[in-house]
């Protein structure tokens, strides 16, 4: 087998890594029987390096990190050698490496709300490593606590220290992590999935902060994460993983401009692209194996089109070999994949839809506005603006997305069409009548036109019914089982949604992510309904599945003229899937436009903020990009600001914006609507208070 963490062309033969992983396996033995979950995997890491690893869920990514830091639970059985400098970690002492984790090792976790202790001050957790370890004196962890928040950009650092948890956004959290981890200025940092929860303009700034410190510290990196995007922008090497094992490593440039293994070949061409317009996405076909059930040979050869008809590919195991100066692959046939770039070619540009004049959705200034009542007297003393003053309007067989930061009020939204939250004020139509208020007999009835499609699909689903049950359940619900076909109507559903009859008798613990989204959406399509609403119904999918799922969502709007509205804040799949984009801040809609006209011609702040944040799966432009970086955090809806609500954040903001409201108008020589003082195309004037992306 070859090296993958053998010293490089290159790279200078001297260097010593800070991270070296040999032979790397992990059995989980809690069942009764060993599950090889790590499976022989070779890296190394080196001073002022970003590794990313990749993969599908079950790759073996995250229990590779946590092996390297000793935090794997007792029905781990671990093989193979992990230096950190002068330490092998398998079979140390407890007390080395908890010593090893306190000075050498610093850890961000995917979800920074289970990481930080939620009764104890931000400014504690962030120095008691320190404090521990006898790095710093307790009186001196309060300063150092605010020396350490300012460095990754949180304002009032001094008042910050003593807050808790709770009284962080989700983006101050996952910085006041990315503190902690660097508080001892460790010589390795491994980041598990640390943007996967963010919107994009956090995302940036997490990743902005986390560069910063690397390179103040000069500290070796190793990112596990799924999105294509970041791995991109920040990677210098990347490993990817399928089965438990590296099938394939190279520098970054290398690797997107020419992958010598199927799989990531087929991981690059099913990833939507905010920098193209498909027609159809290419997804990797079945799903990926469970640990449990490995197949024989290549684990990749039941989904790999090179591997059909080939008995090597089914009963020999690849090694990782060298396929060219700087890569290599776990593939039998590494040469007959073409030698091309799968992200430089753009791909055919899909139309969009001419819908028909008639509106199947009208919403007419929405609001919702939630009260915020006194701790004592429970007195209304201020208001929530969830949603404030939205209008939209979604035709049969058209896309309207709604995208912005979480807290901006797409979901508030979506839930309020639907009767699911009371409106404050506003009107909504279904086919020119209004919904509003309506009885609760009266409702039902109106929503077997309109199904809501949410972004858990773990949650979604009743646990204790069948399938077949939870499908059927709106049926039922309002009388029609029988009138609509009862059990040839669900097995037809199924057939719609791309699953076999044979499932019908399972529950949704047998199913995965993708299956279980794809049961979600038969229950939706029950009713035969016209208008579906999707909250980030591919948000919780790995790369491949997702583009299963929206394939499949495309292909029942065109069979059924289904009009979609779609809530996300992945600018990638909005862009591919969408007819209309309107943008959301702080509860109203800022900038709405055909999708080609918003992505090619922002003229809001806000936009091209959101869309210069949005990473590009393509190395070779990462240099070249310029971002607007928002400073401060979303202002609090019950006290928004004066103005117009974006000015505290926005580049161009004046004395007008700090005072006048903007309205939301049509654009000059656009189909834009949008509201802002000063809207209009990025200008060479605007050029400095842009910063070149890391």
């Amino acid at each position: 087998m070859a090296d993958a963490g053998a010293v490089r062309p290159d790279m200078d033969p001297d260097r010593v890594p800070v991270l070296s992983v040999r032979d790397l396996k992990v059995e989980f033995t809690g069942s009764g029987r060993a599950v090889p979950v790590v499976r022989g995997v070779d890296f190394d890491v080196y001073a002022n390096e970003v590794l990313c690893i990749v993969g599908e869920s079950g790759s073996g990514k995250s229990v590779t990190s946590l092996a390297v830091t000793g935090l794997l639970p007792e029905t781990a059985r671990v093989s193979g050698s992990i230096r950190l400098g002068e330490i092998e970690v398998i079979g140390a002492a407890p007390e080395t490496l908890r010593q090893m984790r306190g000075r050498d090792v610093g850890f961000i976790f995917q979800d920074p709300t289970t990481t930080l202790n939620p009764v104890l001050p931000v400014g504690r957790q962030i120095t008691e490593g320190q404090v521990a370890h006898g790095l710093l004196a307790k009186a001196e962890a309060p300063r150092r606590a605010a020396e350490l928040l300012r460095e990754v950009d949180i304002a009032d650092p001094e008042g910050r220290v003593a807050q808790y948890p709770h009284q962080f956004s989700g983006g101050m959290r996952q910085r006041a992590v990315i503190a902690m981890a660097m508080a001892g200025q460790p010589n390795l940092i491994i980041a598990d999935e640390p943007t996967t929860a963010l919107d994009v303009t956090v995302q940036a700034q997490v990743l902005a902060v986390l560069a910063r410190r690397q390179a103040e510290t000069g500290a070796a990196v190793i990112l596990i994460t799924h999105d294509l995007g970041v791995v991109a922008e920040v990677a210098d090497r990347v490993a990817v993983m399928y089965g438990g094992r590296i099938v394939e490593t190279a520098p970054v440039a290398e690797l997107f401009g020419a992958p010598r293994h199927p799989y990531t070949r087929a991981l690059l061409r099913s990833i939507p692209r905010i920098d193209t317009t498909d027609a159809r996405l290419d997804p990797i076909p079945g799903q990926p194996p469970t640990p449990s059930a490995l197949p024989t040979g290549c684990s990749f050869h039941p989904r790999c089109a090179l591997a059909e008809g080939r008995a090597r590919c089914s009963g020999e195991e690849p090694s990782l070999r060298v396929v060219d100066q700087l890569q290599q692959a776990a593939c039998h046939y590494a040469d007959e994949i073409p030698v091309a770039s799968v992200v430089a070619t753009p791909r055919e540009a899909a139309g969009g839809a001419t819908p028909p004049a008639e509106p199947l959705l009208e919403v007419d200034g929405l609001k919702v506005h939630f009260p915020v009542k006194s701790s004592i007297l429970r007195r209304t003393v201020g208001w929530v603006r969830a949603v404030d003053g939205v209008s939209l309007a979604v035709r049969p067989g058209e896309t309207v997305s709604l995208v912005g930061e979480s807290g901006c009020g797409k979901t508030t939204t979506g839930r309020a069409i639907m009767g699911l939250i009371g409106a404050t004020g506003g009107d909504v139509r279904f086919e020119g009548q209004s919904i509003v208020g309506l009885e609760r007999g009266d409702m039902r009835k109106a929503r077997r036109q309109m199904q809501y499609i949410f972004q858990d699909p773990y949650a979604s689903l009743n646990p204790v019914l069948t399938v077949e049950d939870i499908v059927a359940e709106p049926l039922r619900i309002h009388g029609i089982y029988d009138e609509m076909g009862g059990a040839p109507r669900i097995a037809e559903l199924f057939d719609m949604v791309g699953l076999s009859r044979s499932m019908l008798g399972r529950y949704p613990s047998e199913f995965s992510g993708g299956q279980k989204q794809r049961i979600g959406i038969a229950r939706a399509l029950a009713l035969k309904p016209r208008l579906l609403i999707l909250d980030e119904p591919v948000a919780a999918l790995d790369v491949s599945i997702q583009a299963q799922v929206i394939n499949l969502l495309q292909d029942l709007q065109k069979e059924l003229g289904l009009g979609y509205l779609f809530i996300a804040h992945n600018l990638s799949v909005v862009r591919h899937i969408s007819d209309r984009v309107a943008v959301m801040y702080l509860g109203r809609i800022v900038e709405e436009s055909g999708r080609d006209t918003l992505y090619d011609q922002p003229v809001h702040p806000y936009t091209q903020s959101l869309l210069s944040a949005a990473p590009v799966p393509d190395p070779a432009v990462r240099d070249s990009r310029r971002r607007i970086v928002l400073k401060g955090e979303i202002p609090n809806p019950a006290k928004p600001p004066g103005g117009c609500t974006f000015h505290p954040r926005c580049f161009r903001a004046t004395e007008r914006c700090r005072s006048e409201a903007p309205v939301f108008g049509a654009y000059p020589g656009l189909e834009t609507r949008t509201s802002c003082h000063h809207a209009g195309p990025l200008s060479a004037g605007a050029e400095q208070q842009l910063e070149e992306a890391q």
